[in-house]
């Protein structure tokens, strides 16, 4: 198995991520542990941003952050020169906390919420991306009653399918986001928003799914956006300033995967954009595109003390992690593809396959399968690769098992970003009634 980038073994056969020695961060911070790269994630940012330099005039790269929202992240995405796409009132409130400028905000979401609407009216963020009527009404209403204009991209459904899993799809016809094409609700909210006083009609936006290697969906996103941009200036008479073309940019979880460069995707959706715009009459847009996973996914490594083994004969064998599907339910979800190393031994041959389960009452909760190793112990840490995106992100409390911190590696130095969540913070928001006793202190 190939090391991922910055990372490589060291005399005492630990694996060491970006000069830090992983199991003295097992150590120092306990495990399950989240470990982010940072020049990696910057590394990433600044590819994104000069492709997209490259081949477009005018353009904005805007950090998908619902793949991994922390301070600290969005924080470094805007000094790397990305604006930040949030879906929810408490990924937003965090850029805001972060520092971010509002102006390098847009809000997505399918359902979005009174709380979430004027909160990013309030604010005057960037842009609002907008995914049904109701949603409409709610933003007219709240820029009336705050006396504010706000800028509305509308999320079109052009029924894209691409070669991914089912539930990461989201461009087909039978989708929960955005206004269909084919049955006219997009033209429809289209007229709807160019008639506002106080929604300004900016763009159009699409993303037709995630973890796409082949390049060629994006060329059929690009036929149908101008398309559609022309209906809409025939129909409304408004020419759209923006073409989001949404993320979905694979990355490398296992050997297997081969991804390709931003650079790829970019300079092709760029040659078709411009040759259609000119064949069309249709003023060359803004491109604006969303990673996520592409920024933050080959940066992130979840560390995990073993805790037993346990063998079928003629079957497999268990290794039991201080982790699961509390803090990485990919594999639950999407039967995710992890390759997945024992970090406190990496000189030694790894022959012995190992399936990693977590410590959740759940069958299903798995991390790999068959993944080689030394002949693993109790105490080895592990290491399990690619889980920047989406891991973080979807942790949860099942079984009570708290949230793992976050640290950021960079030449050597390590610095804590997310901190462990308590078992006190697990229960702070439990209320027990003073007819069922007082509560005790443990």
């Amino acid at each position: 198995m190939n090391l991922h980038e910055n990372m490589s073994v060291n005399e005492q056969g630990h694996l060491m991520i970006s000069g830090c020695d992983t199991v003295l961060l097992a150590k120092r911070y306990g495990t399950p542990l989240y470990v982010l790269d940072e020049a990696l994630v910057r590394r990433n940012c600044r590819e994104a941003v000069n492709a997209m330099k490259k081949y477009f005039s005018s353009g904005r790269v805007m950090y998908a952050s619902k793949a991994l929202n922390t301070k600290a992240v969005l924080r470094i995405a805007e000094e790397e020169g990305l604006g930040i796409d949030t879906v929810s009132a408490g990924e937003l409130y965090t850029a805001l906390a972060a520092g971010v400028d509002p102006q390098k905000i847009e809000l997505h979401g399918n359902s979005k919420s009174e709380e979430e609407i004027r909160m990013a009216v309030e604010n005057s963020i960037y842009c609002i991306i907008a995914d049904g009527f109701e949603e409409l009404k709610r933003i007219e209403r709240f820029c009336k009653k705050l006396n504010k204009t706000i800028r509305v991209s509308l999320r079109i459904r052009p029924n894209i399918d691409v070669h991914a899993h089912q539930a990461v799809q989201t461009a087909r016809m039978d989708c929960k986001f955005g206004f269909g094409i084919s049955d006219g609700q997009a033209i429809r909210a289209a007229q709807i928003v160019a008639k506002s006083e106080y929604m300004i009609l900016h763009g159009i936006h699409c993303h037709i799914g995630s973890q796409i290697f082949d390049e060629k969906p994006f060329v059929l996103l690009c036929e149908h956006l101008v398309d559609f941009a022309c209906s809409v200036r025939e129909q409304t008479g408004v020419t759209l300033a923006e073409f989001n073309c949404g993320g979905g940019y694979g990355v490398r979880y296992t050997d297997a995967d081969t991804p390709k460069s931003i650079d790829v995707f970019l300079r092709l959706m760029a040659d078709t954009l411009h040759t259609l715009c000119r064949d069309r009459e249709f003023p060359m847009p803004s491109v604006s595109i969303e990673p996520g996973r592409f920024i933050v996914g080959e940066a992130g490594t979840t560390l995990y003390t073993v805790n037993s083994l346990k063998e079928i004969t003629g079957v497999r064998t268990y290794c039991m992690i201080d982790g699961g599907m509390f803090e990485n339910i990919r594999t639950a979800l999407y039967d995710a593809q992890y390759d997945a190393v024992c970090a406190s031994r990496m000189r030694e041959e790894a022959n012995y396959p190992v399936s990693l389960a977590g410590r959740c009452c759940e069958s299903g909760d798995m991390i790999t399968w068959n993944s080689p190793m030394p002949h693993v112990k109790p105490g080895d840490v592990l290491a399990v690769f690619t889980t920047g995106a989406y891991n973080y992100s979807m942790a949860s409390n099942y079984n009570r098992n708290p949230v793992p911190a976050m640290v950021l590696v960079e030449n050597g130095h390590d610095e804590l970003i997310v901190k462990r969540q308590s078992y006190e913070q697990i229960a702070q928001n439990d209320v027990l009634p003073a007819r069922l006793g007082k509560e005790k202190t443990v």
